[in-house]
């Protein structure tokens, strides 16, 4: 069983910048690999990044690219998410989430770490 505990999150003015963490605990993580999806209030949960924990492959959605930056540190069993240019748009609930296997759904989620920008 792996365990997810996201930090990081708060409150920033527009154009700042802030970094999401989340690790992974109960046992190190040896899956496909791990992502970043968020919520905002009254929307569905959309993906934002992914990276593959071998190798170190990375992919973002559109709304994120340019501006968010995925890595990992799996001495640490630890993924960030680093945000600039926030605009009040990226306002979510920030989840991370960890997958076993390429062709399966996320198995793992932590419990989620609030973002909010003001403009």
């Amino acid at each position: 069983q792996v365990q997810l505990v996201e930090s990081g999150g708060g409150l920033v003015q527009a154009g700042g910048s802030l970094r999401l963490s989340c690790a992974a605990s109960g046992r190190a993580f040896s899956g496909y690999g791990m992502g970043w999806f968020r919520q905002a209030p009254e929307k569905e949960r959309e993906f934002v990044a992914r990276i593959v924990w071998s190798g170190g492959s990375t992919y973002y959605s559109d709304s994120v690219k340019g501006r968010f930056t995925i890595s990992r540190d799996t001495a640490k069993n630890t993924v960030y998410l680093s945000m600039n240019s926030l605009k009040p748009e990226d306002t979510a609930v920030y989840y991370c989430a960890a997958k076993t296997y390429a062709s399966m759904p996320y198995d793992y989620w932590g419990q989620g770490t609030q973002v909010t920008v003001s403009s």
